[in-house]
């Protein structure tokens, strides 16, 4: 006898694929050579070291003033940004590539230095007020809301009664440097787990009063 063979047909959906969701990493600072070591540059020297990392570089945008990064963090996928404007104008072409991209506010992460914590200190946080910062005013008036997410890096002070304007645009003394460069590694290093985990974890593991082991 022939033997007959039942085939059942399972039918199959293909599953939607989704785009990975994007985050934007601005790391303020003032363009060119001259102002590349100074303290109001940490913030983009936090980006620089994020996509040495990624194995990545920073290139020029034709349409927009910023220099441009992107690497992939597990599902997410991550634009690094320096602008090529002065500080106080920064704000305008972080947005104009946020829009591009349509990166909400609460996915702008904007890495600065602050003169309100001590150098070393490190604070993860999302809205608030500019503190006297020209490139987080900038962008708080381009994006037209204050509640993005900061990574605020603390350089402190001025000693005596030195201008905080001649301060912030002088490079860190050589005492101060080791401080400095665990500033940037760790202020990379809470972008990451923001990115991956969230900004309760990422306040948790990174925000202190002071310098890494103080």
């Amino acid at each position: 006898h022939t033997r007959l063979r039942t085939v059942t047909r399972v039918q199959t959906c293909a599953l939607p694929i989704y785009p990975p969701v994007t985050w934007l990493i601005a790391g303020l600072g003032n363009p060119g050579e001259d102002y590349a070591d100074t303290r109001h540059n940490v913030g983009a020297m936090v980006v620089e070291d994020l996509a040495a990392r990624a194995g990545s570089r920073l290139r020029s945008q034709g349409s927009v003033p910023v220099d441009l990064a992107e690497f992939h963090e597990g599902d997410e996928r991550v634009l690094l940004i320096r602008s090529q404007r002065y500080m106080n104008e920064s704000g305008p072409s972080i947005v104009g590539v946020a829009r591009k991209h349509d990166v909400p506010a609460e996915r702008i992460d904007c890495v600065h230095d602050e003169l309100d914590l001590v150098l070393g200190a490190l604070q993860v946080r999302i809205g608030g007020g500019s503190a006297g910062h020209n490139g987080v005013k900038s962008l708080t008036s381009a994006l037209g809301t204050p509640e993005f997410l900061r990574v605020r890096c603390g350089i402190g002070r001025p000693p005596g009664r030195q201008d905080p304007a001649d301060f912030v645009l002088e490079p860190f003394r050589t005492a101060e440097r080791d401080v400095a460069m665990e500033l940037v590694d760790d202020a990379a290093d809470a972008v990451l787990t923001l990115v991956r985990d969230g900004i309760a974890r990422a306040q948790d593991r990174y925000n202190r009063s002071g310098p890494r082991g103080a």
